[in-house]
């Protein structure tokens, strides 16, 4: 369904790959609602997805920015406006990486320099792109940040490795940006906890699949789903949601509040 809950609004989205992406979910949903924004992803990413294909969808542009460095987010906020006309009204952190994840490295063998490496990916540059936003003066007062996040920054899931600590501290960026951004312009700054999800960095965990069907049984309302979860960014980006802020929001079907269920003790009964 297509409300308008965007229309004048401007924005940055970040993170989208491939169509698995929830980024990229978002974006097409946003350009349904009335939303202009750019597009961007690392420069190696970049060559990896389809980024190009979403612009065209979205009668946009991409501009190339390695989030870890404070001169791309420069370059990308300032090249935004100009192609925008104006201030931003929303943006999206959909950024993630762990180089000890990718190597399969055991959470007693990781390498410290690919654990510094994934915070600073992962958690680190959603302050880049706030504290530059704010030195810049990028967003419009009542503005909205969203970043994604995950369950394990509240509880423990071995393969998730150290992407759990990163995004405890994404979090907790969330909380101590919002209530500075909060006071200075009226900007909302949040997080979304959301359901294991089949996109392409996510599917190749180890385990993700065993994983999957488990959070499906829990919740009571089943996995939530790349294009929910689009959904709802979209009202966080919203005027509808003008008083929420520094909360970390779990968007997971009632996984995340659900002790254990029918299904998991029949599934449980039935491998005896």
């Amino acid at each position: 369904m297509n409300y308008q809950l965007l229309k004048g609004k401007k924005g940055i989205i970040t993170g989208a790959l491939d169509e698995n992406s929830i980024a990229w979910k978002v974006a097409l949903r946003a350009y349904e609602e009335g939303a202009t924004f750019v597009l961007t992803n690392a420069p190696v990413a970049m060559r990896m997805g389809k980024i190009n294909e979403l612009a065209t969808a979205c009668n946009t542009i991409v501009i190339p920015a390695d989030a870890t460095k404070v001169e791309d987010l420069e370059n990308l906020y300032t090249q935004a406006i100009a192609h925008l006309g104006g201030k931003m009204d929303f943006v999206l952190h959909s950024i993630g990486m762990s180089p000890n994840v990718r190597k399969e490295r055991p959470y007693g063998d990781l390498k410290y320099d690919y654990f510094l490496q994934s915070i600073d990916i992962s958690a680190l540059s959603f302050h880049k792109l706030l504290q530059t936003a704010e030195k810049l003066d990028a967003i419009n007062e009542w503005g909205s940040v969203v970043a994604l996040s995950y369950i394990a920054a509240q509880r423990t899931f071995g393969n998730y490795s150290d992407m759990a600590q990163a995004k405890a501290v994404l979090e907790s960026i969330a909380r101590s940006y919002g209530e500075r951004y909060g006071k200075l312009k009226k900007v909302r700054v949040n997080t979304i906890s959301q359901s294991p999800t089949k996109t392409t960095a996510g599917s190749g965990i180890d385990g993700f699949d065993a994983f999957y069907a488990f959070a499906e049984m829990l919740s009571p309302l089943g996995n939530a789903s790349a294009e929910d979860c689009a959904n709802y960014v979209i009202s966080l980006f919203s005027d509808l949601t003008r008083m929420v802020t520094m909360q970390n929001l779990f968007h997971d079907g009632g996984f995340s509040t659900n002790g254990i269920s029918d299904a998991l003790i029949d599934k449980i009964r039935g491998e005896k």
